[in-house]
């Protein structure tokens, strides 16, 4: 299989233009740069297989914290990833629809399980907001089964799908890794009717959450004063961020910025000489994305640019 486009890589980054990790500012993801602060974990969560109570705690926090509706369940799992991964073997069909530009693993599961991707399919599958351009999605468009992708969509809560979670045909996708700035958690959730969490219980198997992440998770999405305050910070960032480059801006979100620029591989080539790694795209010669700088990073990204 070839490798698939994402973010990251910055050890390649540092092998092609110097330095060591520790002075490289890397804004090739969407993730936020001040993480939720862990705090202690308890012995028992690294030693212990992780017991039902520590789940039971994590699925309540997220039915609060998402206004899950009556009628639909709440499923984690090892990473939004993994959700994703399974999502083929949810529905019945043989043709999904997954628009482009976006999130490139929902194509490669369906199609590595034997599904048709394109224009029409018996599932269909939306990120809300996109990656990369940050396109929202209304009423979605028909389909006998859909899947939204809400990864990024905890900077603008008010925009959720989670309300269509009770109908039969829809599964609604949520990251923790981003948001709350944990991705080495490996924390995601899937939203949805009683019959498709089960077949996706039954495909996770026992222990599908670490038990260091069951407890972080919790903590995390019951500390709602902490989302609001970093929602607040997170928008001032976004618009510094524009107003630094003041390249034209594609679209996005709080937590990452999509620009159009004469030459992507030349400014990212740029950036990266003054050790900032950025992110562009296979399917464009002009789209660059940056993520946010931590609060002591942003001299380094002027000094970059």
């Amino acid at each position: 299989m070839s490798k698939r486009d994402h973010g990251g890589g910055l050890d390649a980054a540092v092998a092609a233009y110097g330095g060591v990790r520790s002075d490289w500012l890397d804004l090739s993801t969407g993730i936020n740069p001040v993480p939720y602060p862990v705090g202690e974990i308890t012995a028992g969560a690294w030693t212990a297989l992780p017991d039902q109570g520590a789940m039971d705690r994590l699925l309540a926090a997220a039915r609060v914290f998402w206004n899950v509706p009556d009628g639909a369940e709440v499923v984690a799992a090892n990473g939004a990833s993994a959700l994703i991964a399974a999502m083929p073997h949810v529905w019945d069909g043989t043709r999904v629809s997954i628009p482009a530009p976006t999130y490139n693993e929902h194509a490669a599961a369906f199609a590595a399980n034997g599904w048709q991707v394109g224009e029409r399919g018996d599932v269909h599958v939306v990120v809300h907001p996109n990656n990369p351009d940050g396109r929202v999605w209304g009423d979605a468009p028909s389909a006998r089964s859909i899947v939204i992708d809400e990864s990024f969509c905890d900077v603008m809560p008010e925009a959720s799908h989670v309300a269509r979670a009770v109908h039969p045909d829809t599964v609604i996708l949520k990251s923790f890794g981003k948001f709350w700035g944990l991705a080495g958690a490996r924390l995601g959730f899937a939203i949805c009717a009683p019959e498709i969490a089960q077949k996706l219980r039954d495909q996770l198997g026992p222990w599908a959450v670490a038990g260091p992440a069951l407890e972080i998770g919790a903590r995390a999405l019951e500390d709602v004063a902490w989302a609001e305050a970093t929602r607040d910070r997170l928008a001032t960032d976004a618009k510094r961020l524009d107003d630094l480059v003041g390249w034209d801006l594609v679209g996005g979100t709080d937590l990452f910025r999509t620009y159009a620029v004469p030459d992507a591989a030349a400014t990212q080539d740029k950036l990266a000489r003054g050790h900032v790694w950025s992110r562009i795209f296979p399917y464009s010669k002009t789209w660059i994305r940056l993520g946010l700088p931590a609060p002591d990073q942003w001299d380094q990204l002027e000094a970059a640019l």
